[in-house]
């Protein structure tokens, strides 16, 4: 069993950055880690994700070049670096663990996920 665990989420304002962290505890091996996020009214999206063995990561068009995707494989940790946000950032976000397969974007692979952590980007 696993449980997935996200902190570092808060208010920041619109430019500024964050860093999320998703840690892993119990069964830690993983194909591939991925961030999602909802926004209020709107249905769950892919941020990112990173193949756990291989590092090869994936985004999202709307957070390529300003979101990065990072393991540390010591920790059972993975990151997700969220610089120059907007209010359209604004969301929970969701770590996620995809055990068996290799797709970045469908949520409907990934097996477990966080509790998530709330992110505001205000103007």
């Amino acid at each position: 069993q696993v449980q997935l665990v996200e902190s570092g989420g808060g208010l920041v304002q619109a430019g500024g950055s964050l860093r999320l962290s998703c840690a892993a505890s119990g069964r830690t091996f993983s194909a591939v880690m991925g961030w999602f996020r909802q926004a209020p009214g709107k249905e769950r999206e892919f941020v990112a994700a990173i193949n756990w063995s291989t590092g090869t990561r994936g985004y999202a068009d709307s957070v390529k070049g300003r979101f990065t995707i990072s393991r540390d494989n010591a920790k059972n940790l993975v990151y997700l670096q969220m610089n120059s946000l907007e209010p359209a950032d604004t969301a929970v976000y969701y770590c996620a663990l995809n055990l068996g397969g290799s797709t970045f974007e469908s949520a409907y692979e990934y097996d477990y996920w966080g509790q998530g952590t709330q992110v505001t980007v205000s103007s």
